[in-house]
């Protein structure tokens, strides 16, 4: 609910508006954003090292929030996350001069929800498997579903924010990637377990389930564009796996159609199954999905060098790649030298997200390890997976000062 936003409210969201647009509006936010762009077009330049903050939020202080009403105070966080991740997380995360908002919508996979057990006192969760035999319960599944709130709300909340402090910081409708990520709606329905054991003892009939699913997964995004719901994806909105949609390939006016915005898609799934068996009855269907696209950003902890050859490679419109943790970095670095794919690493969350004290020399080691495996590559760093850093806020800005310091000595 929106509701009445009092003139003490509207003082103090215009104040923290300014401060936003003060910073997105710098030179070296400007000199940032064309770095992103040129990043994404493939033009060289140096790696860009971003941090993905949302997953320790609580470890960020923010100031005390002022607001009275449940909207100004909605608004009021927003904007004070912002700011509060500018100051203590020095990266190359860009502060937009606009106030971004999106269009929410939503998908049900066969048409099932998904069950899940919260655990008390704990970020952890189980699933509910309401599939355990993929031929005896295949008559379970129905036709996904899916759904929006539509344009009409999102419009109200839009001019509602401009009436406030548009002058200062217009609300913009920024799109973000579409994604798609089937492997991962099967196990949620089914379980880890089940899925392998569906693969070996039903090869056909999971073939045909995946096949279902990312049809309907290319209906739901056909749909979107129908209903005229995505939006331009070449500005500040969010790609999948912790990058930015930056780039002047796409159309930059609505309406827009699938195959003119970004895509994401992954398969984490399956990193204990054999890159043959990936081929044979998972990646036809998910290509079936990727070719649609206008760029595709692919994978997140899965090791991606097993499926290049026979698989990704064979994707054209693939701009970014996963390197997590556990890739092979050398090979994919050889795979991806002189491609049009970016070497977009994902180092190992423990350096930033375990223990109390930074491991300087470890840290350093492993981004120099992998300025070597990527030369040659258009390289991206983004961290992710970490759920919190003890409450050692200093060892974040370390932590990145020893990553620029890597890209500065080893990269060339």
């Amino acid at each position: 609910m929106m509701g009445t936003v009092s003139q003490n409210d509207r003082r103090i969201l215009r104040t923290l508006a300014q401060r936003q647009a003060e910073i997105a509006h710098s030179p070296d936010m400007e000199l940032l954003t064309k770095e992103w762009y040129r990043h994404n077009a493939l033009q060289g330049g140096r790696p860009l090292f971003t941090i993905e903050s949302w997953t320790f939020q609580q470890d960020i202080p923010l100031e005390a929030q002022q607001c009275e009403s449940e909207f100004a105070q909605e608004l009021e966080r927003t904007l004070l996350t912002t700011l509060a991740n500018h100051a203590f997380i020095p990266d190359d995360t860009v502060v937009a001069p606009v106030f971004k908002m999106g269009v929410p919508a939503w998908f049900k996979p066969f048409g099932l929800d998904v069950k899940r057990q919260e655990l008390q006192n704990s970020v952890g969760h189980q699933f509910i498997h309401q599939l355990e035999d993929l031929e005896s319960d295949y008559g379970t599944l129905g036709k996904s579903t899916w759904g929006s709130t539509g344009m009409e709300e999102v419009l109200k909340r839009q001019e509602t924010i401009n009436e406030l402090f548009g002058d200062i910081l217009p609300a913009e409708i920024i799109g973000g990637s579409i994604g798609a990520c089937p492997t991962q709606d099967i196990v949620h329905l089914m379980g880890l377990q089940n899925m392998f054991y569906a693969m070996n003892d039903y090869p056909e009939l999971f073939r045909e389930t995946m096949d279902r699913l990312c049809g309907d997964y290319a209906e739901f995004h056909q749909w979107l564009a129908d209903q005229k719901l995505l939006q331009p994806t070449v500005s500040y909105g969010g790609v999948g796996n912790g990058s930015y949609a930056f780039n002047t390939e796409l159309p930059s006016v609505p309406p827009v159609g699938v195959h003119q915005v970004w895509g994401y898609m992954d398969s984490q799934e399956t990193v204990g199954v054999d890159p043959h068996m990936f081929e044979e009855l998972i990646f036809p269907a998910y290509r079936k999905v990727a070719d649609r696209y206008g760029m595709l950003s692919y994978g997140c902890c899965e090791p991606v060098d097993g499926i290049w050859d026979n698989c990704l490679s064979h994707l054209p419109n693939l701009r970014k790649v996963s390197i997590s943790a556990w890739c092979n970095e050398e090979a994919i670095g050889e795979k991806l030298r002189g491609t049009k794919t970016i070497y977009f690493r994902k180092p190992s969350p423990n350096y930033l997200g375990v223990g109390a004290e930074l491991d300087e020399d470890g840290w350093r080691a492993h981004m120099r390890h992998t300025m070597k495996a990527a030369r040659g590559c258009q390289l991206e760093i983004a961290q992710r997976d970490v759920y919190t850093v003890t409450g050692n806020l200093p060892k974040i800005k370390r932590f990145i000062e020893i990553a620029r310091e890597a890209i500065a000595q080893d990269w060339a």
